[in-house]
């Protein structure tokens, strides 16, 4: 490396040179004797440094590694042990029966893979049976599956799904995808690993790595260069049959592979690779719909097909079915992949599933005692297509309300098959029932089977009489190790191919309501009843919905009242089991109707709990950061927007970095190592932030709330000569939406006056804090300390009330914490310009309306229906996006902004003048507009800054952009939550460009002006003052004016004589 910098020790003489990170010495001596060699003896006399310089660059010199001792304990480098929070750490879960008829829980867990039992009762009667320390009733096991003990972090386990299939040689094998510790950049791969009780855990240290069958150092690497690249761990679905895998990758694509028939019998790096074979899924459906970007993915029972959620071209999201073949004759076949929706509007969550009657055969046959999922003769979704328009209809109103479409769906159902004449359909009770002496023999044998059998059914979930089944007795139906895998019925797509042939037999489940639902979770195995998601108000809800026994097509809600919120959810690989993660607790319930029936009456969430409590997850800080480094090298690579990475060597970016990794003593430490690395992709919206950092009040909310300093909403001067702090300004914000922008000052008029106190202006002296003199202590803030929220009493003196003399007095306030006086201070800055604006605006004799958005999220469309909107009709316009943090509302924004008046209403009572209607478009904004830019700047801001000039609606004013072009996602987060952010998202304009013309060089304003930032923080805005320079110019050239009445009504009179008639014979 080369020379970074250097420094003369003036006593001894010695050189310090500092080459990278590395320090080394040259001795005295040794300079002497270069100095003195002939070669430099006979130079020209310089200076000493300037002989020096020239000495050293011809002149061989052997310098010296300089140690440097740093007496520490290094407490951050030594093994970090803490307990897993649930379900936070949680990156994956999968559910699977022992062979010894236990059912555990098998977890994907911050980086690590963990197997835990389940407990059938977690209630406090019931914990006391293992209490004492007896061997009688000893406790379940969990166990650690990878890594060992003494190498966590030296992997990361972004997913573990359970094989449930017998024929890999285990009954309990999982399919890991991990970084591999073998590849030199730590590849993603693929592996097959033993969970089972008796297993020792994979990667059981640095010497003992398993290889990968797929992936890592055999065959991992960007794909550009044929490798598997990254994966969204969160698409890997592992089929019911436990034959195939299949996932997505961030190039969009989908990838299967048949998983090898091997025997895990070692976690020894010695273990043979198997090669696999990965076949790509076609990137389009039957219908040149795009299958890429990210997609859901759901396997049928027996691993045939796929039912895959993707965006159509119009971003509309639809389902299509792709065929993989029968995974009985081993090889995968890239088959057709069919539409099953229309891209009209959104279909999501696929399910596969039978009809009630399909169910009544299967209890009336061999096929009852299969106690996992069988073959699919339905597919049901969700879908919008039903959902009306909200009561907003018309756009008339004081913000032009605008039709929306709520979040609402409902439950569809497509036949996989056509039915023959004479079968039964999905619904045929009610009405329809008095038919069914009318069908052939089938229905007749199972009428006698009914009429045999009727004192030992199973009655169906929405029935009254259900018997509730714990986990613990359902174990021999949940064992599936002699199960045979089922088969997939041959789906009739039609003949014609065309999407009405097959998706036009879909039909609406109409017993269940619409709803905000996010998923079906399930239609349970043994019963044709359903399990959803519903959001309600931000918050998820388990929905259940009983469907009667053929031939009943009653559908009924079964109440499930829990206060515990829904934070997770879904089926295990083998579909026996649903998983609800319900307030920190994992609740495991059979996939059955006794299991659901269970669910619904255990309210406190007690009952089979996955035993996660005080689960201690152990990390070496010098491996883990290893790792992590690895990772955030990879992502940046493979989910970088350019797969050339800007031309940029990355491999050499890897090798320049990697060094300084095991230097790191402390997590900010590696975040330093990852801003240097991720810069050089000379991207704009490259953050590295977020992760596991040391913290002094250890994650203890009640520390940090006593410690943090509190405030009184203004700021003050420590004055001796006042024995206290003097008030130099009171924060106020807007005074008209108090409650939106969060509060006024705890000291202000208008907050005091509430309690009948009188307020504090600047001038007043507040002279003590709950009797405490202000000035007995360093500083006023150690009194305000934990406060915030609380009443404190000031003593204060009245100096610049208004009274004719000083006067002491006291007044109870409640001071603010930081965050929110921070947030005040900034709503007085944007009240306080929006006063002067309009100041500004009358002294020049025109109306203005102003408008500051502090970034492009919700709050600023909030910010900008308020401020727009009641001044729609004012000559002119600023927009200030001065130091905008950015969003995504740009789009929004500029259309309103582009409406046009093109007519005008007017009533015998009220016009355009008057409050009437005005014009159409509703609310079009006819003035001149100004928006204000600054360096700060930033992300859409800068875009809806760009669209203003592109469209040509206004004229910029202030200082050059920040420069971020290219927008991310923040999905590609390390293991522990830390995040170095891929741009991934690219953006272009027919006139700039790669980057709109803002990345690396920002939107430069049509009209430059800079603040000085000492007038400017005493509150002269050079910036709006130009602004409203500009506007009055504007106006002066170009007058904002109203439209002539047209002139008289018309005359619609009738004419009542020929001469007056303007017709002509």
């Amino acid at each position: 490396m080369p020379l970074s910098e250097y420094a003369i020790d003036p006593i001894r003489g010695d050189v310090v040179l500092r080459i990278g990170a590395d320090f080394e010495i040259l001795r005295a001596q040794e300079i002497s004797a270069i100095l003195s060699s002939s070669s430099a003896s006979n130079r020209v006399q310089q200076s000493d440094k300037e002989e020096l310089k020239v000495a050293l660059k011809t002149t061989p010199t052997k310098t010296h590694p300089l140690h440097i001792a740093v007496y520490s304990d290094f407490n951050l480098q030594q093994e970090r042990r803490f307990p897993a929070i649930i379900p936070e750490d949680i990156t994956s879960l999968d559910v699977f029966t022992t062979s010894f008829k236990q059912t555990k829980v098998l977890l994907g867990l911050r980086g690590q893979a963990w197997v835990t039992p389940v407990i059938s009762d977690t209630s406090p009667e019931a914990s006391k049976k293992f209490a004492g320390g007896t061997a009688q009733n000893l406790p379940l096991r969990r166990y650690r599956v990878i890594p060992g003990a003494t190498v966590g972090g030296i992997v990361r386990v972004l997913a573990a799904k359970y094989i449930p299939s017998n024929n890999i040689g285990s009954n309990n094998t999982a399919l890991i995808l991990a970084t591999d510790p073998l590849s030199p950049t730590a590849e993603l791969a693929f592996y097959v690993v033993d969970c089972g009780a008796s297993a020792a855990p994979s990667f059981l240290s640095a010497d003992e790595l398993p290889k990968p069958i797929l992936g890592g150092h055999l065959n991992g690497g960007p794909t550009i260069a044929g490798g598997l690249g990254s994966i969204y761990a969160e698409t890997l679905e592992v089929s019911p049959c436990g034959r195939r895998a299949a996932w997505v990758d961030t190039d969009g694509r989908i990838l299967a592979m048949t998983i090898p028939n091997i025997t895990v019998a070692s976690s020894s790096s010695e273990q043979q690779p198997t090669h696999v074979k990965l076949v790509k899924l076609k990137r389009a459906n039957n219908r040149n719909q795009p299958i890429v970007g990210m997609c859901s993915l759901n396997w049928s029972p027996a691993g045939r097909y796929i039912a895959i959620s993707h965006s159509a071209a119009n971003q509309f999201e639809i389902i299509s079915i792709a065929d993989l073949g029968d995974p009985s004759k081993g090889k995968i076949v890239r088959g057709n992949v069919v539409q099953a929706t229309p891209d009209r509007f959104n279909s999501k969550s696929p399910v596969w599933g039978r009809t009630s009657f399909d169910f009544k055969l299967d209890a009336l046959s061999a096929a009852a005692d299969y106690a996992g999922q069988r073959e699919a003769t339905m597919l049901y979704f969700l879908s919008d297509r039903d959902i009306s328009l909200t009561d907003v209809d018309s756009p008339w109103g004081t913000r032009a309300p605008s039709p929306y479409f709520p979040e609402k769906c409902s439950v569809y159902a497509i036949p996989l098959q056509i039915p023959e004449k004479g079968s039964f359909g999905t619904f045929i009770g009610g009405g329809a029932a008095e038919l069914l002496s009318e069908l052939d023999a089938e229905f007749d044998a199972v009428n006698e089977s009914n009429s045999k059998d009727s004192e030992t059914d199973t009655p169906a979930l929405g029935s009254s009489t259900q018997n509730v089944t714990s986990l613990e007795s359902n174990k021999t139906s949940n064992d599936t190790s002699s199960a045979k895998n089922p088969m997939d019925l041959e789906i009739n797509f039609g003949s014609s191919g065309k999407i009405s042939e097959f998706a036009r037999r879909a039909y609406r489940v109409i017993g269940i309501p619409s709803g905000n639902y996010r998923a079906i979770i399930c239609q349970l195995n043994d019963d044709p009843s359903f399990i959803l998601v519903e959001n309600q108000g931000g918050d998820s809800r388990v929905k259940i919905f009983g469907v009667d026994d053929f031939p009943g097509d009653m559908i009924n809600e079964i109440d499930f009242d829990t206060h515990k919120e829904l934070q997770s959810y879904g089926t295990s690989t083998n579909k026996l089991f649903i998983y609800l993660s319900l307030g920190g607790k994992l609740k495991i319930v059979p996939n059955t109707a006794a299991g659901v029936a269970e669910l619904a009456t255990d309210t406190d969430v007690l009952k089979n709990i996955a035993d996660t409590d005080d689960l201690a997850l152990s990390i070496m800080p010098h491996l883990e950061y290893e790792q992590m480094y690895c990772d955030a090298w990879r992502m940046m690579r493979d989910y970088f927007y350019d797969p050339e990475l800007h031309q940029v060597d990355w491999l050499a970016v890897y090798e320049r970095y990697k060094p300084l990794v095991s230097r790191c003593s402390k997590r900010e430490e590696l975040d330093n190592v990852l801003e240097l690395m991720s810069s050089e992709l000379s991207a704009l919206h490259v953050f590295v932030y977020g992760g596991e950092y040391a913290d002094p009040l250890h994650g203890s909310s009640s520390l940090k709330k006593i410690n943090d300093v509190s405030s009184l909403g203004a700021f003050l001067k420590r004055s001796t000569e006042h024995n206290g702090y003097i008030i130099l300004s009171i924060h106020e914000g807007d005074p008209d939406f108090d409650l939106v922008d969060g509060m006024y000052s705890p000291l202000s008029e208008r907050t005091l006056a509430i309690s009948g106190q009188k307020g504090l202006k600047p001038g007043d002296v507040i002279l003590g804090v709950n009797g405490e003199s202000v000035l007995s202590v360093p500083d006023i803030n150690y009194l305000l300390r934990g406060v915030a929220g609380r009443s404190v009493r000031l003593d204060v003196l009245r100096s610049g009330s208004g009274d004719t003399k000083e006067r002491q007095d006291a007044v109870i306030v409640v001071p603010i914490s930081i965050e929110a006086a921070a947030d005040l201070r900034y709503s007085a800055w944007e009240w306080e310009t929006r006063e002067d604006a309009r100041r500004l605006a009358t002294e020049k004799g025109f109306t203005v309306g102003y408008i500051h958005l502090r970034d492009m999220g919700a709050s600023a469309m909030d910010a900008f229906t308020r401020g727009f909107f009641p001044d729609y009709n004012k000559d002119a316009l600023i927009i200030d996006v001065r130091h905008n943090l950015g969003g995504n509302i740009d789009s929004w924004l500029l259309d309103v902004l582009q409406r046009q008046a093109w007519t005008f209403w007017e009533s015998r009572a009220t016009n355009i003048t008057t409050g009437g209607e005005g014009w159409d478009e509703m609310f079009a904004f006819r003035g001149h507009l100004v928006v204000l830019i600054d360096e700060g700047t930033s992300s859409d801001g800068e875009g809806f800054s760009r669209g203003i000039s592109e469209l040509k609606l206004g004229k910029l004013i202030g200082k050059r952009t920040w420069g971020g072009g290219i927008w991310l996602a923040s999905d590609n987060h390390l293991v522990d939550g830390g995040i170095a952010t891929a741009p991934e998202i690219g953006t272009y304009s027919n006139n700039f460009g790669w980057g709109m013309g803002i990345e690396q060089m920002g939107v430069e304003p049509d009209i430059e002006v800079e603040n000085n930032p000492r007038t400017f923080y005493d509150g002269k805005d050079d910036q709006l003052q130009e602004a409203i320079e500009v506007l009055a110019q504007w106006l002066k050239a170009e007058p904002v004016v109203l439209p002539k009445r047209p002139g008289p009504h018309p005359n619609m009179a009738l004419k009542t004589s020929a001469e007056d008639c303007e017709a002509k014979y």
